[in-house]
């Protein structure tokens, strides 16, 4: 057997590979950020190109740090950002149009439009809410809207997929058109109890079925690589949306099992096993990884999280990196009154708000960075009980353990205030990077490079336990605050 499995992790601001040996263990890893692309106000696109050249990039750099070469590579998992829509020329590959990516609220006035009409049916069908956050209003915007295209499509010249279906049909040289039931359970125009495209919804978006991808298992045969492309022909095994193959990396395979990944965005998931729990508090019923049928699971998504921390360092410059931001929320003993509502995009789960903006409040003479920044992590963590909360009343059940992964999770602050603020016991693996271990796993169970379940579990490491420091009276306190920071934020003047 070959030595690695090579996990590509594409997501919303960088493209990584992460390798693993047959003990499921990180053997190497390289990253690669990539520009975001910001049109107009609330609009977000990326290079289609800057997307595959960043991808392969990283995977000839993880090889390189593993001193091995494609050759040593059993198979390919691939995880991607999802909803994000790409559309390409059939026989050239070419992006028609640059990536609209999920953050993206151009066809948010659209979904208005159709939700009252179609939302309860659309729910029905998807498990999904009517939002710009998905994939189907944003194909239909390039339809609409990028001269020649909807005719092509209808043509069968140009076809459509989520960012893992566009990879693979590079990483195959065009020979595979294909997604997995998770991305295609985020798309809007997929039924997730039949398994299949509905023809309803196609029509509703005006989407022609003959650009549409073949729907496999997450773990299953998406072809061989072109060796012109990575230097040998290798089995792509895997692939899944990043939330559910955080989900999978976790092994949160049984009803009940959960994790939240704190990634620029933060998603939460909950496996419900093969009930499909329709949400009475604004979370959407999704699809799980999986090797053959697929469960559901529960799934509430934040979207500004870590990305909150790239605007301190980006867009305020008020901090230098990432983990400086640790540090100074430690150096004051609470906000000093300052909320921060990260509502840059909107406002995801349990609230879906797109109208709403970014606000800081409370600020006085007093206020430093410290307090800024502290408000700022602070807020992560209260999106995300927000989310636990509305997940709680739908499962009648509270939740003692979350799983935590992703980049932010790294920051030990935000790791005990959401332990804090949950009142419940957050874990942190020692492989942070769940979702690449995610599609790792997938892609070595599909070509028999790991034997099991039970061999996995196994090979888990240890990692870090937070649990509830904070006060009854603090965490009333604090929730308060929040909720009147929300409700400062969401106000609309008449008019």
């Amino acid at each position: 057997m070959k030595g690695y499995i090579a996990a590509l992790d594409q997501g919303t601001t960088s493209s990584r590979t992460i390798l693993f040996d047959e003990r499921g263990r990180r053997a190497a890893a390289a990253q690669f950020e990539f520009p975001q692309i910001y049109p107009r106000p609330g609009w977000v696109e990326h290079d289609c190109r800057e997307i595959v050249s960043s991808q392969l990039r990283s995977f000839r750099a993880a090889l390189e740090k593993a001193g091995a070469s494609a050759a040593d590579v059993a198979a390919i998992g691939v995880a991607n950002q999802r909803e994000t829509v790409v559309v390409w020329d059939r026989f050239t590959g070419k992006p028609v149009y640059n990536a609209v990516v999920w953050q993206c609220r151009r066809t948010a006035e659209f979904c208005a439009s159709i939700k009252e009409r179609w939302g309860a049916r659309i729910y029905e069908k998807t498990g999904l809410n009517v939002d710009a956050y998905f994939s189907a209003s944003k194909l239909k915007w390039i339809l609409d809207n990028v001269p020649y295209v909807r005719g092509r499509a209808e043509a069968g010249e140009v076809l459509f997929g989520t960012v893992d279906t566009y990879l693979i049909w590079c990483l195959t040289g065009g020979r595979v058109h294909a997604t997995d039931y998770t991305n295609a359970s985020r798309t809007m125009l997929f039924d997730i109890h039949r398994l299949c495209w509905d023809e309803e919804l196609c029509d509703l978006f005006g989407v022609p079925r003959r650009m549409l991808p073949r729907v496999l298992p997450s773990g299953a045969d998406y072809g061989l690589t072109d060796p012109k492309v990575v230097g040998a022909a290798i089995p792509v095994r895997a692939a899944v949306g990043d939330q559910q193959g955080a989900l999978f990396g976790h092994l949160c395979l049984g009803a009940g099992e959960g994790k939240n990944t704190y990634g620029t965005g933060c998603f939460l998931l909950m496996n419900t096993g093969r009930r499909a729990v329709r949400s009475r508090n604004g979370l959407i019923t999704t699809l799980t990884a999986s090797l053959g049928r697929p469960d559901y699971a529960l799934e509430g998504s934040v979207f500004v999280a870590g990305a909150v921390v790239q605007w301190l360092r980006d867009g305020l410059g008020i901090v230098s990196s990432a983990a400086e931001t640790e540090a100074l929320a430690r150096s004051v003993p609470d906000t000093g009154g300052v909320s921060f509502v990260p509502a840059f995009v909107g406002l995801g789960a349990p609230h879906w708000d797109p109208d709403c903006r970014g606000m800081l409040c409370g600020v006085t003479r007093g206020t430093t960075r410290a307090h800024i920044v502290r408000a700022a992590l602070e807020s992560v963590a209260l999106q995300v009980f927000d989310v636990v909360h509305a997940m709680e009343q739908d499962l009648r059940v509270g939740i003692s353990r979350l799983c935590a992964d992703g980049g932010a999770s790294a920051n030990g602050f935000l790791m005990q205030f959401q332990a804090d603020i949950l009142g419940a016991e957050v874990f942190r693996p020692a492989e942070a990077e769940a979702t690449a271990r995610g599609a790792a796993y997938l892609a070595g169970l599909a070509c028999g490079f790991y034997g099991g379940v039970d061999e996995l579990r196994a090979f888990a490491e240890e990692g870090d336990s937070f649990l509830p420091q904070m006060s009854d009276a603090r965490r009333a306190e604090t929730l308060l605050a929040w909720e009147r920071a929300l409700a400062r934020a969401r106000w609309q003047p008449e008019g």
